[in-house]
C-alpha cells in the first residue's frame, strides 16, 4: 500500500519506517525541510534506539523517502496518517494548530482530484469529539462531501514508549480502528495484517478515549508505587520487594478485576484498611495525595448515584439489593446503605430487598452492625422484586444478582431503572439511567 505520513516527530517518523519496513510504500511529510533531508539521506531526525537503521534501509531499498510537498505526498498515495502534534495550551488544553492545519491541506488538495476518495487516519493524541467535531468537518468543507463517503476517516492511537517504540509497534497489545464505517477500518486494518495481534473495530470516540485512560491508568499506577514506596521506606521497609510481591497477584492486582465503572466500593476491608493505611502516614508526617483521595472519591461517586435519582420525579424508590456486593449478605460500610440512609434523610418513601439478607438469620459482627447503624432497615425490607415494583417508581438495581437481570423485561412505563452495576449490557431505549453509562 502507499501511504503518506503528516508529521516527522516521534509517533510519524517510527510509524514511517515501520510500515516500510513491512513493505509499505512510505512518503513523509514534513514542513521542516531538515527533516526531510534528514529522512532522504536515510538518517533518523529524532534519537531513538534502532530507528537510524531502519530508516536507512528502507530509504536504500526505495520504499521509504519525505517531501515538504503536500500535494505529491496525496497525490500518490492511498492513504495519509496523521501524526503531527497536540502540545498542550497554557490552561492544559490541547493546541490543535497542526491538526487543522494539515486537515485542511490534505482536503484542499483532495479537492482538485478528480477522483478525490482517500482513507485519512488519525494518530495524533486527541480527547474524544476531536475527530467528529474538528477534522471531519475541516475535510468536509474542503473536499466538498461526506465522511465515509468522499473520504475514509478513522482514528488509531499509537500505544509506543520512547526507548521501545519499534518494538512496541511490532508488538502491541491490540490494534484499535476507530471508523464511521466499515470499509474504511477494513482498508485500515491491511496496514496492520503482518503484525501478530488481535485488532479491534470500535467507535471513533471509544478509540479517542482509549488513549487518555491508558495513560491515565500508567500515571496512576507510577503515583500508586512512590506512594507506597515512601510508606515503606519511613518504616524500613524494602518497598522493592513489596511490589514484586504485589505484582505477582495477576487475579486482582495486575487483571481486569475492579476495573468495570459503577458504583462505589465498600465492605469490611477496602474503607476500613484504607483509612487506617492514612492514620498511619500521620504518624510519619507524610502526605500520600493519592491515596488521600480515594476515600473522598469513592463517597462522591454515592453523590452521583444520589444525583441521578434525584433528577426522577418521584420519591417512591426501591433498591434492588443493598448488601454490599451481589452473593454476600454482608451490610457493613455498603455503599449502598449510606445511598438508602440518604434518600431516608431527603423525605424519600423507599423500599428494600435482597435475597441474601434475611434479619433472622444474620449472624456476629454483620447482627451488630445492623442493630447499632441501621436498626430501621427492617421495616424498609420486602420479600420479593414484584413488591419493590408494586410500590416503587424509581428503582435502583444496586448490585449484581443474578435474578436482577430481568428486571429491565419487568419495569412497566410508570418505572425508571437506575442502574449502578450495568446488569444488562444492551441497555434499554427508555426509562433506563446508567451511572456511567
Amino acid at each position: 500500500m502507499k501511504i503518506s505520513i503528516f508529521g516527522l516527530g516521534y509517533v510519524g517518523c517510527v510509524s514511517a519506517a515501520c510500515l516500510a519496513d513491512q513493505g509499505h510504500e512510505v512518503i513523509g511529510v514534513d514542513v521542516s525541510s531538515i527533516k526531510v533531508e534528514m529522512i532522504n539521506q536515510g538518517q533518523s531526525p529524532i534519537v531513538e534506539n534502532g530507528l537510524n537503521e531502519l530508516i536507512s534501509q528502507n530509504v536504500r531499498w526505495g520504499r521509504l523517502r519525505a517531501t515538504t510537498s503536500v500535494e505529491e505526498a496525496i497525490n500518490r498515495t492511498d492513504v495519509s496518517l496523521i501524526c503531527v502534534g497536540t502540545p498542550s495550551n497554557g490552561n492544559g488544553s490541547l493546541d490543535l494548530t497542526y491538526v487543522k492545519r494539515v486537515s485542511e491541506q490534505i482536503g484542499q488538495t483532495l479537492a482538485q482530484r478528480s477522483n478525490h476518495h482517500h482513507l485519512i487516519i488519525l494518530r495524533s493524541t486527541v480527547l474524544p469529539g476531536t475527530t467528529e467535531e474538528v477534522v471531519i468537518p475541516i475535510l468536509e468543507e474542503a473536499i466538498g462531501g461526506k465522511a465515509g463517503q468522499a473520504f475514509g476517516i478513522v482514528f488509531n492511537p499509537e500505544f509506543l514508549r520512547e526507548g521501545s517504540s519499534i518494538y512496541d509497534f511490532h508488538n502491541p497489545p491490540y490494534t484499535l480502528l476507530g471508523g464511521l464505517d466499515q470499509q474504511s477500518t477494513e482498508v485500515a486494518a491491511t496496514l496492520y495484517e503482518k503484525i501478530d495481534a488481535p485488532i479491534r473495530f470500535t467507535t471513533i470516540k471509544v478509540a479517542e478515549m482509549i488513549k487518555y485512560a491508558n495513560n491515565a491508568f500508567h500515571a496512576t499506577k507510577v503515583v500508586f508505587a512512590n506512594e507506597i514506596g515512601n510508606l515503606c521506606k519511613a518504616q524500613g521497609i524494602d518497598s522493592h520487594e513489596v511490589m514484586d510481591i504485589f505484582c505477582l497477584d495477576h487475579k486482582l492486582n495486575l487483571s481486569a478485576y475492579y476495573l468495570k465503572p459503577g458504583f462505589a466500593f465498600g465492605g469490611s476491608c477496602l474503607p476500613k484498611d484504607l483509612r487506617a493505611l492514612l492514620y498511619q502516614t500521620r504518624h510519619f508526617d507524610l502526605k500520600l495525595p493519592l491515596l488521600e483521595s480515594l476515600l473522598p472519591s469513592n463517597q462522591h461517586q454515592i453523590q452521583m448515584a444520589l444525583n441521578l435519582i434525584k433528577q426522577v420525579d418521584s420519591k417512591k424508590v426501591g433498591v434492588l439489593g443493598f448488601s454490599f456486593k451481589a452473593g454476600t449478605d454482608d451490610l457493613r460500610e455498603s455503599p449502598l446503605v449510606l445511598l438508602i440512609e440518604n434518600l431516608i434523610g431527603k423525605g424519600y418513601q423507599v423500599r428494600v430487598y435482597d435475597r441474601n439478607v434475611s434479619l433472622a438469620q444474620l449472624q456476629g459482627a454483620n447482627k451488630v452492625y445492623i442493630e447499632k447503624e441501621i436498626p430501621h432497615i427492617a421495616g424498609l425490607m420486602v420479600e420479593s422484586i414484584e413488591e419493590i415494583l408494586a410500590e416503587c417508581e424509581v428503582i435502583v438495581i444496586g448490585n449484581k444478582a443474578p435474578e436482577f437481570t430481568q428486571v429491565p423485561q419487568m419495569v412497566g412505563e410508570q418505572h425508571t431503572i437506575i442502574d449502578l452495576v450495568r446488569i444488562v449490557e444492551q441497555m434499554p431505549e427508555n426509562g433506563y439511567r446508567g451511572i456511567a453509562w
